[in-house]
Order: structure tokens, then sequence, then C-alpha cells
């Protein structure tokens, strides 16, 4: 397999892990069941692009701050893989079920929160995005793959949300529950990969087998 379908593959698997969409159809089902169908996807298409917004500025410009207050993107990798695995143990686990599903407050806007944030972009997925177009790694059409590949995954997010209660119907809650664990272990292999590369490992390197 080539190095850019490699990457391709990588990302994907990073940010759809990271984003979770599974997790936040079944949230988005059970906090706009008694909104109209319109609305629903009027909701649906502003929560994706709010977090949408949320991601493209955590890759343009987040390692610029990062870099003016003195962080270090090695330090980043490391931090980043270290959160993502405890990230992606709490899915493999569990824990992400176990938050509360109250009603939001009168007049917020279920789309910002809590649907674009922290569903959709929460510091997982914000982390993911900064790592991986990492400007000291990645050339500028690396970069702009990456931005890409993130504009996929909000789609495929988009037509989950837009169909959610057709998906738990036919999955059930039992069956989201399953995948979301699954990706879970998924983003905790790419989170030690992170960590290990970042650290230079001797052997693993990208590509090495």
């Amino acid at each position: 397999m080539s190095p850019l379908l490699i990457k391709i593959s990588k990302d994907f698997a990073t940010l759809f892990t990271t984003i979770n969409p599974i997790a936040t159809l079944a949230l988005f089902a059970g906090l706009t069941a008694s909104l109209s169908r319109a609305d629903r996807h009027w909701t649906a298409l502003r929560a994706c692009i709010y977090a949408t917004i949320i991601l493209v500025a955590a890759m343009t410009v987040g390692q610029i701050v990062l870099d003016a207050i003195g962080i270090h993107m090695h330090s980043l990798k490391v931090a980043g893989g270290i959160i993502l695995f405890l990230f992606g143990a709490s899915m493999l686990f569990g824990k992400l079920d176990e938050k509360p599903g109250r009603s939001p407050e009168e007049g917020r806007d279920l789309a910002v929160f809590p649907l674009a944030v922290p569903s959709i972009a929460g510091g997982g997925a914000i982390m993911a995005a900064i790592v991986l177009t990492d400007n000291d790694v990645y050339t500028v059409p690396e970069r702009i793959e990456t931005g890409v590949v993130l504009l996929v995954v909000m789609l495929l997010t988009y037509l989950l949300l837009l169909f959610s209660d057709a998906i738990l119907r036919v999955i059930g809650k039992q069956g989201a529950s399953v995948l979301a664990r699954v990706m879970g272990l998924i983003l905790c292999s790419l989170a030690v990969e992170i960590v290990l590369t970042a650290l230079g490992v001797e052997g693993w390197t990208p590509g090495a087998h």
C-alpha cells in the first residue's frame, strides 16, 4: 500500500473514532425527539457545520498557537497520544455511555451544545486534528489531504444524524454500544502508535512492519 493511502486510512480511522458519530447519533436522537423532521435536519446540519469550523481552525492555527507559547510538537504528540488512548479506553469500557441524559436548558441551541461541542468536536477530536497536521512533519498537500478526510468524516456524521432513528432501530442500543467499543479499541491502537513514533522507538516508524 502506498504511503498516501496509509496516511489517508490512518487519518480517517483516527478522526472517525475521535469524532465518534455512533455515540453522537444516539445523543442526537434523544435530544431532538420532540422536534419536527425539518428542525431535526436543520439542527444536524448546523451542528456539523459548527464542529467542522472548530476542527478546521484547530488544524490551521492550533500548532501556531502552541508554538507561540513554547510547546514543542513532539511533546504535544506524546500528550495527545496519551489523551487519545484514555479517550479510546473510555469508549472501550463504556464510560462514555454513563453521561447523564439531561434535557438542555430552555433557549439553548442544541446544535452548539452539546452536539457540536463536546459531542462532535470534543477534546479528542481537536487534539487529533492538530497532531495529524503537524507542520514540521507533513507537507501542505498532506495537510490538505487530512482536511479533505475531515470533511468526508463530517459528511458521514451528518448523514448518520439524518438517519439516526432508522439506524438505531436496525442496530439497537446494544449494537451501537458494541460499535463504540470496537472504535475505542482502534483508537487505543492508533494512540499507542502516535506515542511510540513521537518517542522515536526503534523499529516503530510509519510503514515499518
